[in-house]
């Protein structure tokens, strides 16, 4: 029998993190938490960077792109996580699940290649201190910041036309709390081939190509800093380096491990506690592990706070 087209699917199920109703209330407490704390957290960094002249370099330019990304990245997955709790339904249209799945997608590269640029970024500010303006020049950075909104559209439109070809079955339920990509391949009926081979190719490019880019980088920086003589010089340069390197660590660890492991032994409930670490976890965490210790953050969200608050009491 002919499966259904995928054009005629109206809706899709999302079963979330755990089908436990005791645990609904603590899971919507939790997520309601982080995304507070995440979209404030961001919004400051965005807005202490806007607003400070001294901040406007090419470190705290990618540091706010960044921040704007994760606040939409996390945005096209929590609140409606959010929504579905609150009114204990699970039920996304088919329009919803692929419009989301796109955003996500498109987020998701866009923190892929920020953190590489500015890998990039550390990598000559320690390796060729004498020509930093040079090449780090306010047009080069624009470029750099375009070109990785270039490819993550082209990238996210690409795996988004590659689903809409799929036929699915009657069984719709998807086993994680927002459309992943992933578990909608599992659930077409049609061949999905095509479609995996372009998952992992895009995955070993997208996310494996900008992955050797960081590595290569900080070779790099870790040989500069071991030449250098003065250990005040090596813990400056290495603590500028640590907070990125510790992000990295976490996005790529837990979203390689999520899209690179096969299918038939894939566990959809290990999937979806690993994507709340580089979906939710480590967007909150981007404000405080890049600017709680960074003087000039603390200096700008100060001046920024205080001017706000003199405006409200005038």
């Amino acid at each position: 029998m002919e499966p259904d087209n995928g054009t005629r699917i109206s809706e899709f199920l999302l079963l979330g993190l755990s089908e436990e109703p005791d645990l609904q209330p603590l899971l919507f407490g939790l997520f309601l938490s982080m995304y507070l704390i995440t979209v404030l957290g961001n919004l400051l960094i965005v807005l202490a960077v806007s607003s400070d002249s001294h901040l406007h370099t090419p470190m705290y330019f990618f540091l706010s792109n960044l921040s704007f990304v994760d606040i939409c990245f996390t945005s096209t997955t929590v609140p409606k996580m959010l929504v579905s709790i609150q009114t204990q339904s699970k039920v996304i249209t088919y329009g919803g699940c692929i419009t989301q799945m796109y955003f996500f997608i498109l987020f998701a590269g866009l923190d892929n290649f920020l953190v590489t640029v500015m890998a990039y970024d550390r990598f000559v500010a320690i390796c060729h201190p004498l020509h930093y303006t040079v090449i780090m020049h306010p047009r080069f950075c624009g470029q750099l910041v375009l070109l990785s909104w270039i490819m993550s559209v082209l990238h996210s439109l690409l795996q988004s036309l590659m689903v809409l070809r799929l036929s699915f079955s009657a069984d719709l339920q998807i086993p994680h709390f927002f459309c992943e990509l992933n578990q909608m391949i599992q659930l077409a009926c049609s061949d999905t081939f095509l479609n995996n081979l372009v998952l992992y190719f895009a995955a070993m490019l997208v996310g494996g190509g900008p992955l050797a880019g960081i590595l290569y980088s900080y070779s790099k920086i870790v040989s500069s800093i071991r030449a250098m003589s003065s250990a005040q010089g090596k813990y400056k340069a290495f603590s500028t380096c640590a907070s990125h390197l510790s992000v990295v660590s976490l996005f790529y660890l837990t979203s390689l491990g999520v899209y690179l492991s096969f299918p038939a032994t894939h566990n959809a409930h290990s999937s979806a506690t690993a994507s709340v670490l580089y979906t939710v976890v480590t967007p909150m965490l981007n404000p405080f592990i890049y600017s709680l210790r960074n003087k000039d953050i603390k200096g700008a969200l100060k001046r920024f706070l205080g001017m706000t608050g003199r405006k409200i009491t005038e």
